[in-house]
């Protein structure tokens, strides 16, 4: 359903959910025809005759595929479900077991500052605290795109949210739920100082907001506090750091240790978010990256929704734990931050001199045990992230507007000089993901979008066939651009493959038995399946002006890490990859480089 004008509108921060259309929910047949199509370009004749068979078989009548597909219809159509992908994002994100700690957790750099350390962590809770206060309220705006509103369902998962480590799947502590209906009524942040955690109320008593003054006393104390390092196996943040079924095993021996734990966590999880108060300054804005998105892990609290970090000279950013939280969300959440003088921001939200705010040290009792587990997740954390790779790559001269000038999309632009640079620096054209966003729907949030397509194929042909002319390699160039462009459309339509197949894999791991479908299913062991989906580079993009940076770890052992902040007059990128072909990383840096130059003169000499 569309709504008819912007008169239809609620202006209020949740007002539209219930108003918007539903995620479509593709036919089994559109489903495995655009999988083959898909996966096609990266498989050889006898792969892809291979793929084609256990599409067949998966989609005869009365067969397992049908069956799979007819459950899901049925709960697509139950009372309460918003989206057929309802029960998919939980076992997407809180299923996985690995550790989400620069596996799955984001960043953002914020856009640079004057102000010292103190002042400028200051001002982010006091804008963050504005915006809470405002949510509360529903006044957060809804965000409309080309008249059409957009879920802000997100938005509930900013405050207070916190992924509880569980033994078989996560799960989160958030508020707007049954266990805790409505705002969160937390007063609290949770700093943290050289591995030390403090409460810092940032609301008083009654409820209004402390000044800029008030919460930049309450963090000076705690820089003064926390100036003492905490001994490395006594820092617990480091325990975030673990897969999830080992971290649920510390959590559970840190509970039955000691009652005071409880508190202690309690304290945390509850938080309207994290503050991290870091004692160095960067060496450069590639460390900068690399701290927001690591870090000392003693420092952190992985599981946190949302974690302001700030260095000694002011430099900041968010490191953003994904379950509940995509970049879109955040975005807007920065911008909102950012694009407001924190005093203003600090009197809107009618704050009042209330004093020194309640500053308490929140301490864990541990034993010899715990401290061994505690050190034993630093290092092995500490040796994760040293076996990362990462750079970072600037374009001053190439933006969106030059993108535009030339007459192509920015975003295919892009995505086309990265499959070159891909292709000239590895030797061959991989799998590569693109996030796209789908919040037009109720519970919407991304599709998976595959990048390469057979004009790709042709694209980074051409442009090194030495017979091939300028006009050839543009017609092959444009080609490649105006599939992309097609494809992004029909991802953000519903009309896409990949996760529809992947929630009727995980109906056959969750209801198998009760469906009768319990033999292998050949189509998830095809080499299409598993070539697909076995990312060569991992892309997403971040438009905004009030961040440089945002970055993400790598998401396999060959894949580059491709976060892009794509803007009108600039691009800038961090690329992950492990440490082991970082050389591939850097080739690939190079040879984006001499791409972007090179695509540029090729349009411009039309």
């Amino acid at each position: 359903m569309k709504l008819n004008s912007s008169e239809d509108l609620s202006t209020r921060t949740f007002g539209n959910e219930d108003r918007l259309p539903r995620v479509p929910l593709p036919s089994l047949e559109d489903s495995c025809e655009r999988f083959v199509e898909w996966c096609a370009p990266l498989l050889t004749a006898d792969e892809l005759a291979e793929t084609e068979a256990a599409v067949a078989s998966f989609l005869r009548p009365g067969g397992d595929g049908r069956k799979l597909h007819a459950a899901l219809e049925r709960y697509d159509a139950e009372d309460g479900v918003r989206s057929w992908l309802d029960t998919f994002w939980p076992a997407r994100y809180l299923g996985r077991r690995d550790r989400i700690a620069l596996n799955a957790n984001f960043f953002f750099l914020f856009s640079e500052s004057d102000r010292p350390q103190v002042e400028r962590a200051a001002g982010l809770i006091a804008a963050g605290v504005n915006y809470k206060l405002l949510l509360d309220q529903e006044l957060i705006p809804p965000i409309v795109q080309r008249g059409q509103p957009l879920s802000m369902e997100q938005n509930k998962f900013l405050f207070s949210a916190t992924r509880i480590p569980g033994a078989v799947q996560d799960t989160v502590r958030a508020p707007y739920s049954e266990e805790w209906p409505g705002p969160s009524p937390a007063r609290h942040i949770v700093v943290f100082a050289g591995g030390n955690l403090f409460r810092l109320d940032v609301l008083g008593p009654d409820g209004h907001p402390h000044t800029l003054e008030d919460l930049a006393a309450g963090l000076s104390a705690i820089k003064k506090a926390g100036a003492t390092r905490a001994a490395r196996e006594e820092a617990v943040g480091h325990l975030t750091t673990k897969a999830r079924a080992e971290w649920a095993a510390s959590r559970q021996a840190l509970l039955a240790l000691d009652p005071g734990n409880a508190a202690a966590l309690e304290t945390v999880e509850s938080a309207l978010f994290c503050v991290c108060l870091e004692d160095f300054t960067p060496r450069d804005t590639q460390e900068a990256c690399d701290q927001l998105l690591h870090g000392d892990s003693g420092n952190r609290w992985f599981d946190k929704a949302v974690s302001l970090i700030v260095f000694e000279d002011g430099t900041a950013g968010i490191n953003v734990e994904h379950c509940g939280l995509d970049g879109t969300t955040i975005l807007s959440f920065v911008d909102a931050l950012l694009g407001t003088p924190a005093e203003e921001q600090s009197a809107r939200s009618g704050a009042s001199s209330q004093g020194l705010p309640v500053v308490e040290p929140v301490e864990f009792v541990l034993d010899d045990e715990l401290r061994a587990d505690v050190l034993a997740a630093s290092e092995s954390f500490a040796a994760y992230a040293a076996g990362t790779g990462t750079s970072t790559v600037s374009f001053e001269d190439f933006g969106g507007n030059r993108a535009k000038q030339l007459r192509m999309s920015p975003d295919a632009f892009a995505q086309l000089a990265y499959q070159l640079a891909h292709k000239r620096s590895k030797g061959l054209t991989g799998a590569t993901y693109e996030s796209i966003a789908t919040r037009q729907y109720q519970n919407g949030r991304t599709e998976a979008m595959r990048v390469v397509t057979p004009e790709v194929l042709r694209f980074v042909a051409a442009m090194d066939d030495e017979n091939a002319d300028a006009e050839t390699r543009r017609a092959a160039f444009r080609a490649a651009a105006e599939k992309h462009v097609a494809r992004a459309k029909a991802c953000q339509a519903g009309q896409v493959p990949e996760q529809h197949l992947w929630e009727l894999q995980l109906i056959q791991q969750r209801r198998g038995a009760e469906l009768g479908v319990t033999e292998p299913l050949a189509l998830y062991e095809t080499p299409g399946w598993l070539k697909m989906r076995d990312d060569y580079l991992s892309t997403s993009s971040a438009p905004s002006t009030n961040i440089r940076y945002f970055g993400f770890g790598s998401t396999s052992s060959q894949c580059i890490g491709v976060a892009y902040v794509l803007l009108p007059d600039r691009l800038n990128i961090y690329l992950s990859t492990p440490l082991a072909v970082a050389d591939e990383m850097h080739a690939f840096a190079g040879k984006l480089r001499e791409a972007i130059t090179e695509l540029q003169d090729l349009l411009a000499s039309e």
